[in-house]
């Protein structure tokens, strides 16, 4: 099974005319992004993928960041609609700020419209992810078996600040929260070996690979990291829709050692690829999806 575990909620439920698609210049370094960010280009992105993990981030000011075209109160209603609509390949994982007042009942609200897992930027979200409500948080989520995906690494958002998404926060995290599962998105570009050497002492923290395969290099040093510290099973496979979609995430994986020819440098083993690529990720998070056994 391939499980893509890093995707944003498409915002239209139909396709939007040509002239309101988005352009997000600034997320890929090859090309500008565009996308109408439907339900059917997200089944299309999705399309070398079984199943796949979708989220927003729930922002107070959403228009910066993404261009929701709802208020942040609606982001789980948005994800949770878009899951019911094809189960068995979807799964949703819901988004609060620990600093809300109601975060608990909103996390319980959307709890019980089907979402299981969460999906936290506290860069994004502007809160110190070490703060006393977070902990708070993050010790609900242990003792509900609810895992958490972080935002981890850089952003080209200028006012997300970079201390709070730095890997060795999240050991400082998993220190205190041993059973949470955890997955550190994007391998925490650009400080890939900090990721390796958290996701390796902690049984369940985990990190996706989303968008590294964006920039050759941090790839490259990133998978070479996990390599040499013994990890790559640890990995799991994500795309970070819209910005990409699973095809180009396996693709780029797949030529992470091209950079490398007229070189002596050490490669990326196969296996490691497709061990990333087919990775249980819905194991290694407690999960499962509609009419699984």
């Amino acid at each position: 099974m391939i499980v893509d575990v890093h995707a944003h909620t498409p915002t239209h439920r139909d396709a939007v005319p040509e002239n309101e698609k988005k352009v997000y210049p600034s997320w890929r370094t090859d090309r500008p992004v565009t996308t109408t960010n439907s339900w059917s280009d997200y089944d299309e992105a999705m399309a070398d993928a079984d199943v796949s993990i979708v989220f927003n981030i729930a922002v107070d000011d959403p228009e910066p960041m993404t261009g929701l075209p709802y208020p942040p109160e609606r982001t789980n209603d948005a994800t949770a609609e878009f899951v019911a609509a094809a189960p068995s390949r979807r799964i949703g994982f819901l988004s609060v700020n620990p600093l809300w007042d109601n975060v608990f009942a909103e996390t319980e609200r959307a709890r019980d419209l089907g979402l299981v897992g969460v999906k936290l930027g506290p860069n994004y979200q502007d809160f110190d992810p070490l703060c006393e409500q977070a902990l708070a948080f993050y010790g609900y989520c242990e003792r509900e078996g609810l895992p958490i995906l972080f935002h981890q690494g850089a952003s080209p958002m200028r006012h997300a600040p970079l201390r709070y998404t730095y890997p060795l926060v999240t050991d400082e995290v998993a220190l205190r929260f041993p059973e949470l599962r955890i997955v550190m998105a994007h391998m925490g570009h650009p400080w890939g070996t900090e990721t390796v050497v958290t996701i390796r002492k902690h049984p369940h923290v985990y990190a996706d690979v989303s968008s590294i395969y964006l920039r050759p290099w941090v790839c490259y040093q990133s998978l070479l990291a996990a390599v040499e510290w013994g990890c790559t099973s640890k990995l799991l496979l994500g795309s970070d829709f819209p910005i990409a979609n699973t095809g180009e995430a396996i693709a780029g994986l797949r030529r992470v050692n091209d950079i490398l020819e007229g070189t002596k440098l050490p490669r990326i083993p196969e296996e490691a690829i497709d061990g990333i690529v087919h990775a249980d990720a819905l194991g290694a998070l407690g999960l499962s999806v509609e009419g699984e056994s």
